[in-house]
């Protein structure tokens, strides 16, 4: 509920609704938009590249950092005489996570390449990753969701976290709508409509995201997004009807959202809730 002891629903479906008749006003009686192909927008979407040898050299920076991260984190659990995760693990990680990422930058470059666009999202991810897991705002975040009213009584301001979380929401929403616009050149009516939000929803829950709160990753749900468009893509090259898309991915949301609720329940029943 918000300052107004509205429920959280109402408030999303009223504020969907003025927001859509705002759109509506600007777009005009022609109900689009169409952007200049020269301009600086459509040409970040559509046009700019990152040059071959950098997205390699990018590909390759989280298997390093992975492996200094775990000496400098092996270091100071030593000098506190704890134990250490074994370094052939997180060697096979750092190897692993490389040759994906490498794999994918050799697919990609067989083609137009790897987009700006698609690197400006994965340092939005980079960076909501460090939020999380490295601010007192994520912990925070994380409590909160976990348990509101433990939450509370530690001295969180539940309030205040819950009013940041619809806020991010909101800007990482309009820089989706941006990012569409960029790619497609317009903006229309119809943007954001069929089974967007069906996708963003089963991304960050097949990522592993709770839909109770308390748990989840940024880079968890860029796997989901990656699951999703992978699903979507292979339904689309087998020429079935939108039905049955729409059916399966539907499935596939539902039974991760009953996997996670299983598992919710299994950690409640060994006091790991």
């Amino acid at each position: 509920r918000n300052r107004f002891e509205m429920p959280s629903f109402v408030a999303t479906l009223s504020g969907l609704l003025a927001l859509l008749g705002i759109q509506l006003y600007i777009l005009g009686p022609s109900g689009s938009i169409n952007l200049p192909f020269d301009s600086a927008l459509v040409r970040f979407g559509q046009l700019m590249i990152i040059p071959t040898w950098l997205s390699y050299l990018l590909a390759l920076t989280p298997g390093v950092m992975m492996v200094l991260g775990d000496f400098a984190t092996r270091r100071r659990r030593n000098k506190a005489n704890l134990s250490s995760m074994s370094p052939s693990v997180v060697l096979i990680k750092s190897v692993s996570l490389t040759a994906a990422l490498v794999f994918a930058v050799y697919y990609l470059e067989r083609g137009r390449g790897v987009p700006w666009m698609f690197g400006a999202f994965v340092l939005a991810v980079a960076i909501m990753d460090y939020a999380l897991t490295r601010t007192k705002w994520g912990r925070s975040m994380f409590a909160v969701g976990g348990n509101a009213e433990a939450a509370r009584r530690s001295g969180i301001n539940v309030r205040q976290i819950r009013l940041t979380a619809f806020m991010l929401c909101s800007a990482l929403a309009a820089m989706g709508g941006v990012f569409s616009a960029a790619r497609l050149a317009a903006s229309s009516i119809q943007a954001g409509t069929g089974d967007v939000n069906l996708n963003a929803i089963a991304a960050a829950v097949i990522g592993g995201t709770s839909l109770f709160g308390g748990r989840g990753s940024a880079w968890s749900a860029l796997l989901g997004v990656l699951v999703i468009g992978a699903i979507s893509s292979g339904l689309t090259l087998l020429n079935l009807s939108s039905s049955l898309r729409f059916m399966i991915t539907g499935a596939v949301l539902a039974i991760a959202v009953i996997v996670d609720s299983l598992a919710r329940r299994s950690r409640a029943s060994h006091g790991r809730a």
